[in-house]
């Protein structure tokens, strides 16, 4: 059997580590904020939490697991297209052992940043906890896995992207002044973004010997969906699914509320910050087929 080698895709919100063997993905690892959690939230003293309905409605058995969406994140189909779980459980969730996160797990925090500021803000995982619990997780999983486990490492992969944020549904609420249009500076932010980046792989994968950098930018495909709902299957794109769709999150997404929609199918947003599940699907996709499908071959 060949040496294993580590693959790591890396996002503005999103960090994989791909363990691969025989050309074959066996383990996906996360690392992010809540575009990505799976539920670690649930386990740490913050506000900020959706371990409750109507999140995860849709999600398998109608469980709120922790995820800001009506069911699956993009990590979820990722790891799925990989032939791994469909599901990638979260690293602080007692219900899981070594054994389960062997093939997948998550150490993202919703809330959470570059800036150790910003996961001060709501007493979340800052990033650099997020990678001392994988060292954690290394370290469990060499003596779980015994010799083979201490084999792995070599390749990495790199994907990163900035998304449209001026088109989230609280950030057209607040532009008054165009009508609730998307806010084109903050989408421009991101698209200087994603150039800066880009061009940063290139460099790296020229002067780095060793280490392959993959970059994925899904921002055009976002922005498409949200400009021409109907091209993709939804009838919504400038407000959210629960609440009144506008300003609603964590919390005031409560189910009480009574407001949220009976078809999150027909948004593009399932709050006003996160996609629905089927907006995550189809990021996912895109995002396999264009960039990771070099992992499935």
């Amino acid at each position: 059997m060949a040496l294993p080698s580590i693959s790591v895709v890396l996002t503005l919100l999103l960090l994989l580590q791909i363990l691969k063997t025989d050309a074959k993905v066996s383990s996906i690892i996360v690392f992010g904020d809540s575009t990505v959690d799976s539920g670690n939230n649930n386990y740490i003293p913050t506000v900020l939490k959706c371990n409750f309905k109507p999140y995860g409605r849709d999600f398998d058995g109608g469980r709120a697991t922790g995820r800001f969406s009506n069911g699956r994140v993009p990590t979820d189909f990722i790891s799925e297209a990989f032939g791994l779980k469909t599901a990638v459980p979260a690293y602080l969730d007692p219900a899981y052992t070594i054994k389960d996160f062997a093939t997948g797990v998550c150490f993202a925090s919703a809330g959470t940043g570059y800036d150790n500021f910003t996961s001060k803000v709501l007493s979340v995982i800052p990033l650099w906890k997020e990678l001392e619990y994988y060292k954690e997780y290394q370290s469990r999983l060499r003596d779980y896995l015994g010799n083979e486990g201490k084999r792995a490492g070599s390749e990495e992969n790199i994907v990163d992207r900035a998304a449209s944020d001026g088109c989230l549904p609280l950030e057209r609420t607040t532009n008054l002044a165009s009508g609730g249009g998307c806010i084109d500076e903050y989408n421009k932010v991101a698209m200087d973004f994603n150039q800066q980046l880009q061009a940063l792989v290139e460099t790296l994968n020229k002067e780095l010997s060793g280490l392959r950098l993959v970059f994925v930018n899904p921002y055009a495909t976002l922005y498409d969906i949200i400009q021409n709902p109907h091209s993709f299957g939804f009838e919504h794109s400038a407000i959210a699914c629960c609440g009144t769709g506008r300003f609603e999150m964590s919390y005031l997404c409560g189910e009480d509320s009574g407001l949220s929609c009976s078809d999150a199918n027909q948004y593009v947003f399932w709050d006003s910050f996160h996609p629905t599940e089927k907006t995550n699907g189809i990021l996912a996709n895109y995002a396999v087929k264009t960039y990771l499908d070099v992992f499935l071959q």
